[in-house]
């Protein structure tokens, strides 16, 4: 026996015959035997609007991304649907006279979000709407609750987003999202739609929001950042907490919530595995801007492979357990399935 056999017999002593790479060979047996797979079914596509007709702006710190009036987001809507995209998020950027210390705008019933829910209802009825009931696109200061001598009141806060909810559901809104991480939000809303008839409108609750660094081009988006007075850390939850945020998901649960969301999504792929691990419901993920923006970022710089930087990092979401994603590539990974 020569050195190079000796070797090679050790190595299988070791492993116990087993090699690893013989499922790795070929491209038929990887696919056959991968674990988690990314289908169009896991999408819900995030999109920003605004006031008008027939505009589109470009927002500068997410490539690619674009606020659009109603008249217009409708047709990329019929677009995402014939895509097989089973939901959309809208997400306002209203004019700044219609911003006060309360949002009070959310509650217009016919305020720019119950535009964008009316209109998809009657032009792409197929497609799901998910609304975020949470203040700090209508409000002055940017918070996303009401601001009193420097502190978010959390318990009118609670009461304008019940409000709030209940006009989206009126108006048409499938799932009631809120933001904001108020205490005892999610008991709330539940209550009042069910109190009004809503039995089968449902809660994504944003149980996992962290305060986190990569909301920045978001903020750009829906033009809150400028305008952010304190410090949202009051309510989001601390980055270096793993343990509060299955507590907040033991609550909402407990107050009624149908599903629950992690935000924002790479930096926390732990809390997603750790959620779906202890209470088994509906779990999702939402790739924030920030992290679009490094994607694309990077890839613009010819730093990486945007494209499988985009796809691996959905495969990550899934692999950590989310049963789907909110991410601003829905329509081009749906588009790339399609034709895969």
């Amino acid at each position: 026996m020569n050195k190079h056999q000796a070797s090679s017999s050790s190595v299988d002593d070791i492993t116990g015959h087993r090699r690893l790479r013989r499922n790795r060979k070929a491209a038929w047996s990887r696919r056959m035997v991968q674990e988690n797979q990314l289908s169009v079914d896991d999408l819900i596509w995030p999109v920003f609007i605004i006031e008008g007709e027939n505009r589109c702006e470009e927002i500068a710190a997410m490539p690619g991304i674009s606020r659009y009036s109603v008249d217009l987001v409708l047709k990329e809507a019929e677009k995402a649907a014939k895509l097989g995209i089973p939901a959309i998020a809208p997400f306002p950027n209203v004019s700044l006279s219609k911003r006060d210390q309360t949002g009070s705008e959310i509650l217009n019933p016919d305020n720019l979000i119950c535009q964008f829910i009316r209109a998809i209802k009657k032009e792409v009825p197929e497609i799901g709407i998910i609304t975020d009931a949470a203040l700090d696109p209508f409000t002055d200061h940017g918070h996303d609750g009401v601001l009193r001598d420097g502190i978010i009141a959390n318990d009118e806060s609670v009461e304008q987003i019940t409000r709030a909810a209940l006009v989206q559901a009126e108006a048409g809104s499938d799932v009631i999202a809120p933001s904001d991480m108020m205490d005892g939000r999610i008991g709330a809303i539940r209550e009042a739609l069910d109190g009004a008839g809503f039995h089968d409108v449902s809660i994504m609750s944003y149980t996992a929001k962290y305060a986190s660094a990569f909301y920045g081009p978001y903020r750009e988006a829906i033009n809150t950042g400028g305008l952010l007075k304190g410090d949202k850390r009051t309510y989001y939850i601390d980055p270096g907490n793993s343990d509060e945020a299955m507590r907040e998901a033991e609550s909402d649960i407990a107050e009624g919530a149908d599903m629950l969301m992690i935000k924002p999504g790479m930096p926390y792929l732990d809390i997603i595995r750790r959620m779906k691990d202890e209470f088994s419901m509906p779990t999702f993920a939402y790739q924030v801007s920030g992290e679009y923006a490094m994607i694309e970022a990077a890839s613009a710089n010819g730093w990486l492979d945007g494209e499988r930087a985009m796809m691996e990092s959905l495969l990550a979401f899934k692999r950590a357990g989310a049963d789907g994603i909110l991410t601003y590539y829905a329509p081009k990974v749906a588009e790339m399935l399609k034709n895969d």
